[in-house]
């Protein structure tokens, strides 16, 4: 058993220690590479690893909980403890992330009137449901009890979002009743009343910056007699889709700003390794618009995506060397790149012909969102018999999120995203019959916003009218597609141009290795190895190819999947050993 303070500095069994850490976040990882981050943390001269805890991932569904594969933090934090590494836990409810809906669950907004991140009765008490079984796994890895575990965070910058500090202090009891006895610290921006609104009694105040070392601890100074510490020392940022090219920071500031750092007090290295947002588990952010993060969470971090060393991973490593050790570390895992080539293609059939494969209808007057469907994650398909209506002039959508490609009788209509939801939209619709006439909205979940007060308005799907001529339109089927079945797809059905569509494709693999999938000639939408979600697509990048892990792919005949929203296909799909972020050339 150990002690770790947090006196005029932190100390470990009574000893000084500056605390040199780095981001590595267990669930943008597959396990197979968790130690081969790790091992390149602690080569680089890191003495801790941090990471935030997604009760999104964890609790998909209210009362199932889930910590095996990826999301076996024991074993992880294990894992780290092996290589001698101490840990910095941030345990949620909110982790913003840049993840989807900042970690919160998507079920909480079922609830009519739920509020978030505040002392709301019926908030809490889901908290603390999720807390009382986090914690039967972290509160045992403690560093009091033999673990590496040496601090806890209390909620995540708060200070940006309110300042309701009895909130925080019920989390801190929350915790400190299952167990925990390790310091609490708190994280905010050292800008405005981010501090003053975050810090708590009982817990050491640092800050998230990523410049201008010594004038941000000279603000933090004000809020702190412990030892000041950047608990997110950003070295680089995330790309939105769209934004133009993959985001990068100046090395030789961020050489600056880190040697300045260590010389005045602890870091955390936000990102060491970024990893990925597998599946659908971007985030978005929303000031003017909407603007969803793209797949990769590379962050010009200190390792790629892919876990390659970098020339900032050399030129940190050199400046950490000033303050620490470096040890000797052998990596124990080998990994290497292989381009697979051209796949196959075996199968393509139309949404609307497999789509009873995939979903059960629900029939309501109303149309209703994505949450009360249950359904957290992916794309809501609308249909509606149109029996009044002779044509389809005008079309709006009420309180609908994030983006509505609009069919009649499988023609495309129009295409709608974010703020252009909110207006009426002329349109004009050459697909009517003197038959059974049908329209279809398919709706996606582009990631859920992740900072900021919007969180509360994340309700996906349609929340609340879908007009058609100017009149609300009834009488709805609804079709929940999260797309976690993907095996359901029946490839014998009807395949038609211009829809929305899967696409089937095998390769043969003689040797495993990382691979990056070039989706040249795609629209937009998602793509699956052998069952797993690799993640969203979309031709206006700036990212262009979708990394694949090795511990995917398996030895002989390997499946991929691409569902596409828009009716853009590219001639087939080939995998590569080159990424494809959106470099500027």
């Amino acid at each position: 058993m150990h002690t770790f303070e947090v006196k005029d500095e932190f100390y470990i069994d009574g000893k000084p220690v500056k605390i040199i850490s780095g981001g590595i976040h267990y669930f943008r990882i597959v396990p197979e590479y968790w130690r081969d981050r790790l091992e390149k943390l602690k080569a680089m001269g890191c003495n801790t690893v941090e990471t935030y805890v997604p009760w999104n991932m964890h609790e998909p569904k209210k009362g199932q909980f889930n910590f095996s594969g990826m999301l076996d933090i024991e074993r992880f934090i294990k894992t780290a403890q092996e290589l001698g590494l101490y840990v910095i836990v941030r345990p949620s409810p909110y982790i913003c992330a840049e993840w989807e809906f900042g970690g919160l669950p998507a079920w909480l907004l079922k609830e009519d009137g739920m509020r978030l991140r505040g002392c709301y009765e019926p908030y809490l008490k889901h908290v603390k449901e999720y807390y009382d079984r986090l914690f039967q796994i972290l509160t045992p890895l403690q560093i009091t009890k033999g673990g590496p575990v040496i601090m806890f965070q209390v909620e995540n910058e708060y200070g940006y979002y309110g300042d309701d500090t009895e909130y925080l202090l019920t989390l801190m009891e929350y915790m400190k009743n299952a167990g925990v006895d390790v310091p609490y610290v708190t994280s905010d921006g050292p800008w405005g009343d981010a501090l003053a609104c975050g810090k708590v009694p009982g817990t050491l105040t640092t800050a998230n910056f990523g410049s201008k070392v010594d004038a941000q601890f000279k603000v933090l100074r004000r809020y702190t007699d412990g030892p000041l510490m950047c608990m997110e020392f950003w070295v680089g940022w995330f790309d939105s889709w769209g934004c133009g090219k993959h985001n990068h920071s100046d090395l030789e500031e961020n050489k600056k700003d880190l040697d300045d750092a260590l010389r005045l007090g602890n870091i955390n290295i936000y990102m060491f390794i970024g990893g990925t947002n597998f599946g659908f588990m971007n985030g978005s952010n929303y000031y003017d618009e909407l603007t969803p993060d793209v797949t990769s969470y590379d962050y010009d971090a200190v390792l790629t995506e892919w876990g390659d060393i970098t020339p900032k991973y050399e030129a940190f490593k050199e400046i950490i060397g000033r303050y620490a050790e470096i040890p000797q570390v052998e990596f124990s895992t080998e990994i290497k790149k292989v381009a697979y080539g051209k796949c196959k293609e075996t199968g393509r059939v139309s949404l609307f012909a497999t789509l009873d494969d995939l979903a059960e209808c629900v029939n309501s007057t109303y149309p209703l969102s994505m949450e009360k469907l249950d359904q957290n994650y992916g794309y809501t398909l609308y249909r509606s018999k149109l029996e009044k209506e002779k044509s389809v002039g005008k079309i709006k959508l009420i309180d609908a999120n994030d983006r509505a490609n609009i069919y009649v009788n499988q023609q495309h209509l129009v295409t709608l995203y974010d703020r252009e939801l909110l207006k009426e939209h002329s349109v004009e619709c050459n697909s009517m019959t003197d038959g059974d006439n049908y329209i279809d909205v398919l709706m996606e979940n582009m990631g859920r916003v992740n900072f900021g007060p919007k969180i509360e308005k994340q309700r996906k799907g349609v929340d609340g009218f879908i007009q058609v001529n100017g009149h609300a339109h009834f009488n709805w089927e609804h079709y929940a597609l999260p797309l976690d079945n993907v095996d359901k797809i029946d490839f014998t059905k009807e395949y038609k141009e211009g829809v929305p569509a899967f696409y089937r494709y095998t390769f043969n693999a003689e040797e495993i290795g990382d691979t990056f999938l070039d989706l040249e000639g795609f629209g937009k939408g998602c793509a699956f190895i052998n069952g797993f979600n690799l993640g969203r697509f979309w031709e206006i990048g700036p990212q262009k190819r979708l990394y694949v892990p090795g511990p995917l792919i398996k030895k002989g005949e390997n499946e991929i999947i691409i569902f596409e929203t828009e009716g853009k296909v590219g001639d087939g799909i080939t995998l590569v050993c080159e990424p494809d972020l959106g470099e500027l050339k």
